[in-house]
């Protein structure tokens, strides 16, 4: 069933009308009348509706009921990556997004080789952003996952460390893992990992003062934009999110 995302206030109405890029690709799909849409308005609530008509830059949909979306996960993970080089983290955005990540948080650490400027970052936000919501539409999401950046790591364990539970991954960790730290419910949870070069074990010993866990991901040393992907997945499997 074909998906479109939506403006939250775009489902309160019994009629929805696409426009622009929505309705371009309406087009492409070769829509009919009667046929049926899934419309999301990226905040967990979809609708199912029908095609009433197709007009020139429009399509016209007939809200038929509105519901919770169902593909979201339960649990809420926050991804923080240090900055990494290149476009890797436009890698990373698209995978966590598909993965069911609820928001992407850059930040800088102490072995960051990439510091964007102020306008750089602006239009890496806005590109950032762009990705993401292909991939929630692409995977089927109901939420639109927000790619936000901190100034630095400090900022970045401070607001990870007010999760439920919260987990640094550091190569040089070889005690704690996920399903030994993992409490039995939980709302949201967040993880972090570092840039290219890691992490230093200033930051590490940070992060345990302010009471987050430290973690291990194996035995292999992974790369910066292969780490945050795995601990999503393997985070996602021990809270039964995968089943």
């Amino acid at each position: 069933m074909p998906r479109f995302f939506v403006p939250p206030a775009a489902l309160e109405g019994d009629v929805v009308t696409l426009t622009g890029e929505s309705a371009a690709h309406a087009k492409v799909l070769r829509l009919m009348p009667g046929e049926e849409v899934r419309l999301c308005d990226g905040a967990g609530r979809e609708a199912r509706t029908t095609v009433l008509a197709l007009e020139p830059g429009l399509v016209r949909l007939q809200v038929e009921a509105r519901f919770p979306s169902e593909s979201e996960p339960r649990l809420r993970v926050s991804v923080y990556m240090g900055f990494p080089k290149a476009d890797k983290l436009e890698h990373v955005v698209q995978k966590a997004t598909e993965l069911g990540a609820f928001e992407i948080v850059a930040f800088p650490c102490e072995r960051s080789i990439s510091r964007p400027d102020a306008k750089s970052l602006s239009k890496k936000l806005e590109r950032w952003q762009k990705i993401a919501a292909s991939a929630a539409e692409q995977s089927g999401r109901g939420r639109i996952p927000q790619v936000l950046t901190l100034p630095s790591f400090d900022a970045a364990v401070a607001r990870a460390s007010q999760a439920d539970w919260a987990a640094l991954f550091y190569e040089k960790e070889r005690d704690g893992s996920i399903a030994a730290t993992l409490p039995p419910e939980l709302a949201s949870a967040a993880i972090l990992t570092g840039p290219e070069g890691g992490l230093t074990e200033a930051e590490v010993d940070k992060a345990r003062q302010a009471g987050v866990k430290v973690c291990t991901l194996g035995k292999r040393i992974l790369r910066c934009e292969t780490a945050p992907l795995c601990a999503l997945s393997a985070l996602f499997y021990a809270a039964g999110e995968l089943e």
